[in-house]
């Protein structure tokens, strides 16, 4: 394996927190010849009010100018990112409809950028932006760099995903195979009779280990505590 290979996967097995792992990504970009990074996740949960988390290395000025002005809702590249996982490399053109948030930007240094999204199996997006205030990226050094870059926006998902994940839905307690089992076949659409007959256990019993699961799941019904679990990954 390629050393850029091997220093990537560190990231994953370094002590959790977001930022000390975001310092590794960061480190990660430089090497890459860029100044600047930034990684925002978008959790699926609450479903009312889905939590979003941002990152940023960038100048300080612009980060707060960033958020004050609520670009996020109307980047270009955020867009791209939730159509599809294909990089996009900033221009003119990617930006005509937001020629305020290109200007600012590219006031404060940000002129040259890459970006990536990555969805996973449990519905969370995140995105990697990689820039730069000089050198414009071309077809070679992406030829070159591309592969590691793509590389670091999947080690940056799985190394925030598991250090945020505990902060979006925090669980009392583990679910017992006997909770996790009921709620896949709650999940598969059997009711508690049902589930009973399954497992040859009582409905009384079937009830008891959702309420049990829902309780650690600070669900407010089985269905809650079902699509909490599925959106966990516990259901696989």
């Amino acid at each position: 394996m390629n050393n850029w290979q091997e220093d990537l996967l560190r990231i994953v097995a370094i002590a959790p927190g977001e930022q000390q792992i975001f310092d590794e990504i960061i480190a990660a970009a430089h090497g890459l010849g860029f100044e600047y990074c930034s990684y925002g996740l978008r959790f699926p949960f609450p479903l009312s009010n889905p939590k979003v988390f941002t990152l940023f290395e960038y100048p300080r000025d612009w980060a707060e100018r960033y958020r004050e002005a609520g670009y996020v809702s109307t980047d270009p590249t955020v867009a791209h990112g939730r159509r599809t996982r294909t990089p996009v490399v900033w221009s003119d053109e990617l930006f005509a409809s937001a020629p305020q948030l290109w200007a600012e930007a590219r006031s404060f240094g940000l002129r040259v950028g890459w970006a990536q999204s990555n969805l996973d199996a449990n519905g969370v997006v995140g995105m990697l932006t990689l820039s730069r205030s000089g050198e414009a990226l071309s077809a070679s050094e992406l030829e070159a760099k591309e592969g590691r870059m793509r590389w670091l926006v999947n080690i940056a998902h799985l190394a925030l995903t598991q250090a945020l994940l505990p902060r979006v839905c925090e669980i009392d307690e583990r679910l017992t195979s006997r909770e996790l089992e009921v709620l896949k076949w709650t999940a598969d659409g059997k009711t508690s009779s049902e589930i009973g007959q399954i497992l040859a256990i009582s409905i009384d019993t079937v009830n008891f280990h959702v309420s049990n699961a829902t309780t650690k799941l600070g669900a407010v019904n089985k269905t809650a505590a079902v699509v909490r679990a599925a959106m966990l990954g516990l259901l696989n």
